[in-house]
């Protein structure tokens, strides 16, 4: 199973105070809109989104068909194929993307302590 670039999706108070946090642990600014609320750090290959007022609790993210660069991978699995995959397995999901959809879509699960599971492509 090819989930894709990973992140962890971070609930924080202060956008600019959790920016400044991170850039001494060396992240740098890799995409988002302050204007917006959020903001994508990157150190290396490690992918920290910061989101000031969107989610309830930090979420486990995974973008099937990018790298850890956002750039496009030629061969990646879709998101309604790791869905189906899951199902199968017996997982259960909070919001499905359409089975008979293709392009963009997300689905999400929750982990077995709460822990809320992003699959989301882009592409």
């Amino acid at each position: 199973m090819q989930l894709g670039a990973f992140s962890i999706s971070l609930t924080v108070k202060d956008l600019q105070a959790s920016k400044a946090f991170y850039e001494k642990f060396g992240f740098t600014q890799f995409g988002g809109d302050p204007a917006h609320n959020y903001l994508i750090m990157k150190n290396g290959d490690t992918l920290i989104g910061l989101f000031q007022g969107m989610f309830d609790k930090n979420i486990l993210t995974f973008n099937p068909g990018w790298d850890s660069n956002a750039q496009p991978l030629d061969a990646f699995t879709d998101v309604r194929e790791l869905q189906r995959q899951l199902k199968e397995a017996g997982v259960p999901l909070v919001q499905e993307a359409d089975e008979n959809g293709s392009g963009p879509a997300s689905f999400t699960c929750l982990d077995p302590d709460g822990n809320p599971i992003l699959v989301d492509q882009h592409r």
